[in-house]
């Protein structure tokens, strides 16, 4: 297991809000980390960086992932949270990586945000 496998499962998956969660290149979206059974396409992850791209289209469209249609309820330069029903979608950018986690409705929201925007300072800080 590499350092990226241990900050997804220590900093995310143990919190017991984050449902799943990955970490691909923001470059080429290689993934580079991912919790178990989460399996993310190579065309998904040039959508979910794409998003970063095209900011105001995010906002308005959404996100579609795993079979859900996502609506966007905050997206900037840095982070889009998403929801669907009562599951959600957290992305984070750093200079070299998207973070992306989703939760349940059995989790906290706001403890998954958290989390995810704590590991994204945390990378952001190390210059990744």
């Amino acid at each position: 297991m590499n350092q990226y496998q241990n900050l997804i499962n220590d900093c995310l998956i143990d919190t017991k809000h984050v449902e799943a969660a990955v970490l691909f290149a923001a470059k080429n979206g290689t993934i580079i980390a991912a919790s178990s059974r989460f399996q993310v396409s190579p065309q998904q992850a040039q959508m979910l960086i794409e998003s970063f791209k095209h900011l105001a289209a995010t906002r308005e469209n959404g996100i579609d992932f795993q079979e859900k249609n996502y609506t966007c309820v905050r997206a900037d330069r840095n982070s889009i949270y998403c929801k669907c029903g009562t599951h959600g979608l957290v992305l984070v950018k750093t200079q070299l990586y998207v973070l992306v986690a989703t939760y349940n409705d059995t989790m906290y929201p706001s403890v998954c945000v958290e989390a995810v925007e704590k590991l994204g300072e945390y990378l952001k800080e190390k210059g990744k």
